[in-house]
């Protein structure tokens, strides 16, 4: 009888281990289970510093579960305010502080807590707080840019001006030429001095625009009045030639004289006087 019962402790013994096991692996699985759920709802990334985190998706998911901060921006003298979120990169930094410096994210270096910030770095992780200053300076490089770039300008601008003051003398030139052309068809002779000397400042405008260092669209304008210059003067050699053919106009006034002595035409008998005379004895 004692076996007996010891035989069914043991039995219920090993039962209870089974179902003991039995329960164990059902939580595993249970946990397994909602474990990867977990990891199939949420995607994970590594931060800069080797946190591995939940990766943020989109802006507007950011913004509607994480509140917004104040960031102090110090530009040389000048002090800038801006909202921005604290789980946002510093790329998106230089983004919003571009509309009050007025400088490109590309032209933009921002330093927190003396040492420069990638773009890609976010802002909680390298510990900005609400309040926290960061320094914006200009990247060197950038400043060396505008500086090719406004002198660039500055040469277009100066080959413009000497380009429009050479196509202001041309018309004048042009204008000059046209009316001696409505001389000529007219039929009046035209100075060969005149011709000549328009052809002599024609070439010297020629000469300027050869000294013009030009290039992209400046050099098209160049070539464009050096081809007003071509045709002006090709029109001078042919107003010339037919300036050559036309012989001079003489023009006579007819004037009504008068002669102070005028000759004795008058007869004898005409200015003589006749008289009758009585006799008495």
């Amino acid at each position: 009888m004692k076996r007996m019962m010891i035989k069914s402790n043991n039995n219920n013994h090993k039962n209870n281990a089974s179902y003991g096991r039995l329960s164990y692996n059902n939580s595993n699985n249970t946990t397994s289970s909602s474990a990867a759920s977990r990891d199939e709802e949420f995607e994970w990334e590594m931060r800069p510093g080797g946190m591995l985190v939940q990766k943020r998706i989109g802006t507007s998911t950011i913004t509607s579960t994480v509140p917004n901060f104040r960031l102090r921006i110090a530009f040389g003298a000048l002090r800038y305010e801006i909202s921005v979120n604290s789980q946002a990169t510093f790329g998106e930094v230089k983004k919003l502080v571009s509309a009050e410096s007025g400088l490109e994210p590309g032209e933009q270096k921002l330093i927190f807590r003396g040492k420069e910030r990638e773009n890609g770095e976010y802002l909680d992780t390298c510990g900005v707080k609400d309040g926290s200053k960061v320094i914006l300076i200009e990247d060197p490089t950038s400043i060396e840019k505008r500086f090719i770039e406004r002198r660039k300008n500055a040469k277009i601008q100066t080959v413009h001006r000497a380009i429009s003051d050479v196509s202001m003398e041309i018309d004048k030139y042009a204008e000059q030429v046209s009316e001696m052309e409505k001389s000529i068809s007219s039929g009046i002779k035209v100075s060969e001095l005149q011709i000549t000397t328009l052809i002599e400042m024609l070439m010297r405008q020629a000469i300027k625009l050869d000294n013009i260092q030009t290039e992209g669209e400046t050099a098209a304008q160049k070539n464009l009045q050096g081809k007003r210059v071509q045709k002006i003067v090709e029109t001078l050699d042919a107003v010339k030639i037919s300036n050559g053919r036309l012989k001079h106009v003489v023009v006579t006034n007819k004037w009504e004289t008068f002669n102070p002595n005028p000759p004795a035409t008058t007869s004898v008998a005409a200015n003589s006087t006749t008289a009758t005379w009585e006799i008495f004895d």
